[in-house]
């Protein structure tokens, strides 16, 4: 079965309606540019009110490992995403003290396919842009023979098509989820449901 991660978390209400709808990954956006950033300290607060079975996943551009490494150690996340223009050798030092990785590529060509084919990080994540809400040609997944979350432009209107044309690992969706910025409960719901009931 996909799995279904829901990313972009600030606030103690989504955190309340994650427990209750169960996607198996939660995101915290730890870049300061992100409308969606969260301090340390916020995602602390809200890690502790989430249901242990919901695997948390810090989201970083270009930080440097040891902030990595430390918010894996308190325990505020259990996955690395990397979304800047982190070197493989930072993911091989992540990998070495025990935190997976997943790597985000921005598909525009075969080539970042293939990019993504030869990445050492434990998953991929292909994606449109940093949130731009657009899906991107997904004829050009064909060729990957790995495992992939698959995000941009996931709606809960066009996430089954997705999963019943393409069988990623996981899907992940952030700010189609939301209404005026913020996340929106029933699209949360209507998403997790819409990947649950294929």
């Amino acid at each position: 079965m996909t799995k279904i991660k829901l990313c972009g978390m600030t606030k103690p209400e989504s955190i309340i309606c994650l427990n209750r709808i169960k996607p198996d990954f939660a995101g915290f956006v730890f870049a300061e540019k992100s409308k969606r950033y969260v301090t340390r300290e916020t995602a602390r607060e809200l890690s502790l009110m989430l249901d242990k079975d919901i695997t948390l996943v810090g989201v970083f551009v270009d930080s440097p490992a040891e902030e990595i490494e430390e918010l894996f150690r308190e325990g505020t996340i259990k996955i690395a995403q990397l979304h800047g223009h982190e070197p493989d050798e930072l993911i091989v030092r992540l990998q070495e003290d025990g935190i997976p990785v997943i790597r985000a590529f921005k598909v525009r060509s075969a080539e970042d396919i293939e990019a993504a084919r030869r990445s050492p990080a434990d998953w991929v994540l292909l994606d449109s842009g940093a949130g731009s809400g657009k899906t991107f040609d997904w004829s050009l997944i064909q060729t990957i023979d790995r495992p992939y979350f698959l995000a941009g432009g996931l709606t809960p209107g066009n996430v089954r098509g997705a999963v019943e044309e393409l069988h990623p690992y996981a899907v992940d969706a952030s700010s189609s989820l939301e209404t005026d910025g913020q996340k929106d409960e029933k699209k949360m719901a209507d998403f997790v449901n819409e990947v649950r009931d294929i």
